[in-house]
This record gives structure tokens, sequence and C-alpha cells, in this order.
């Protein structure tokens, strides 16, 4: 293995695991319409703040470079700040939110060494987003207020999750000039419509759109996403519907909020519980999890030990 450090996990196609998703609780403020809570529906109950930093410091013993902390919504946990302070630092550490109750947390969590946010905001209008979210118009604008705060606490970069829906298409330009004006990154996210709802968005004229007012493209080298540069603003595509590269360059793990780590998002089949909190039992088990990682997605592809050596593979996933 062509790894800097020893016993990274690379699996049978060749894909690093860089990155690990730990879901701190079920638990949501929200009802958004087309959540699909990682992938799955879980039991009430939250993963133990001890296991969580095992598994992180385990983790980066074997090469992850980044924790990603989601939910549910990961702020309703009380003990969020001693989480994160117990986190390697050598870690990138972030954190995907609704964003609702972040005025209140943002500076203490960059204290404890929470290093950016993703921020989840799929209306800037108070009815449509209550449409969307199953919130109140008042959740609106504790959101913005949250937005302003990660400004004032540096957790930069800022990325702003948009979910492409019909009824929120219009506001697509609306969106962009709000992330500008801030310096924020838009992320358009094509819907995982698991349920078949036909709520979608047309994420293809708007990449379409924006292909053709851009001032310039640009291929993210890891995830192989176009980003878009209109007047300053920063819009990347996320579009994992039947694509391709979404899932056959993932180099990411899941840890699911009742303590199970997760090979892939789409599947629910082929998960490792996790036993222990032992750092060598808790390698043991993310390397298992690693060896049962398949694209989803994607046509068969040669395993690493049949692959041709200048094979080159691409990850995924909102960031």
């Amino acid at each position: 293995m062509n790894s800097p450090m020893a016993g990274q996990m690379i699996d049978s196609y060749g894909r690093k695991v860089t990155g690990i998703r730990i879901a701190l609780t079920p638990d949501c403020n929200l009802r958004c319409i087309y959540c699909h809570h990682e992938g799955e529906l879980l039991p009430s109950g939250e993963i133990p703040a001890e296991m969580v930093v095992s598994i992180a410091k385990a983790a980066a013993e074997l090469g992850v470079c980044s924790v990603k902390l989601t939910g549910g919504e990961p702020l309703l946990r009380g003990d969020l700040d001693e989480i994160i302070a117990r986190i390697p630092q050598s870690l990138e550490i972030s954190l995907t939110t609704n964003g609702i109750l972040l005025a209140e947390q943002a500076e203490a969590l960059a204290r404890a060494g929470l290093d950016r946010v993703n921020i989840s905001l799929d209306s800037l209008q108070p009815g449509r987003y209550c449409g969307i979210t199953g919130g109140r118009p008042e959740d609106l604008e504790r959101v913005l207020a949250g937005v302003d705060a990660a400004i004032e606490a540096d957790l930069l970069p800022i990325k702003l999750n948009f979910v492409l829906l019909k009824n929120n298409e219009p506001e697509v330009p609306d969106m962009i000039e709000f992330c500008r004006q801030r310096g924020l990154i838009l992320q358009l996210i094509e819907l995982l419509d698991l349920q078949g709802q036909g709520i979608s968005g047309d994420i293809e004229g708007i990449e379409r759109s924006l292909a053709a007012r851009a001032d310039a493209i640009r291929t993210r080298e890891m995830h192989r996403r176009k980003k878009y540069i209109l007047d300053g603003a920063e819009v990347e595509v996320v579009r994992p519907m039947d694509n391709t590269e979404f899932c056959s360059h993932c180099t990411r793990l899941r840890v699911t909020s009742d303590g199970k780590i997760k090979p892939c998002l789409l599947r629910s089949d082929n998960l490792v519980p996790v036993d222990s909190l032992e750092p060598d039992r808790i390698k043991e088990l993310l390397r298992v999890a690693n060896a049962r990682r398949k694209p989803y997605f994607c046509p068969p592809i040669q395993p690493a030990s049949r692959a041709s050596s200048k094979t080159t593979f691409i990850e995924p996933n909102v960031g």
C-alpha cells in the first residue's frame, strides 16, 4: 500500500478511507420532507461520548484525517463541546447542523476545537422553509443568526446545504446572492429520493444554467464535483443519484447513532457493531467495515489486486 501511515485503510477497490462521519443522535428538532436519516431509521438513544472519542482516536491511528459530526441534529447533544474537545486535534473536525441552535453554541464549539460547519438551509422564505422542514418561522430567523455566529466564530469555510426541490428551485439565484454577500459556499444537492416522492428539482437544468453563466468552472480533484464561480460566489453541485462517481470513489465510513459502523450510506445489511472501547478492538472493527466496502451505484469494478495501478478513484459526499 502506498500509504504515508502504517495500517491506513484501503479497500479492495483501491479506495483509501480518509474521513469518518459519526451520527451523535437520531433526534432532530425539524422534520424535513426529504430526510433519509443517513440511510436508515434508527431507534431512540445516543451514542456514548466515550465511544465517539474512542472511534475518532482509532480512526486517526488508521490514517483518517477528518471527522464529521452529524445526526439527527448534533447540537441537541448537551455534551457536544466536551466531545469535540476530546477528539484528536490532528483530525479536521466539522459539523453538519440545521443551524437552529448554532447562534448559542458557535463560539463555545470553536473554542473546543470545531474547525468548520455545514448548515442546512433550503429556503430563505419563512412559509416555504416551514413547509420543507416542518419548523416555525422563528426557526428560520434562528438559522440566519446561526450563520452569522458561525462567521463570527471563524468556523470557516462555511457551506450551506441546499437540497434542490421543485418548490425551492426558484430561490437558487437568491441563495447564490446570499452566499456571495457572506463569503459562504453554496452546495446545491440533488435529492436522494429513496421514497419516490417526486419532489426533486431540475438539477440538470440548474447546472446547465450555472455553466453558461460561470466566470470559471473548477473540478474538485477528490470529489470530481463541479464548482461554479459566479461574480465571486462559489456554487458546488452535488449529484449522488445514479452517479458512478458518487460511490466508486468514496473515502468515508459512517457510524450510526446506535454505535454501528456503516460501510455504505445506502446499505444497512453489512453494519459492524462497536462492542468495545478498547482502541485495538475498534481498529479491528474499522478494518472489518472497510473490508465490506463496495461501490453501490457503480457497474462492477475490478478489485485493486487485479486493476491497473493507474486506476483512479474519486470520493463524493456532502462535505
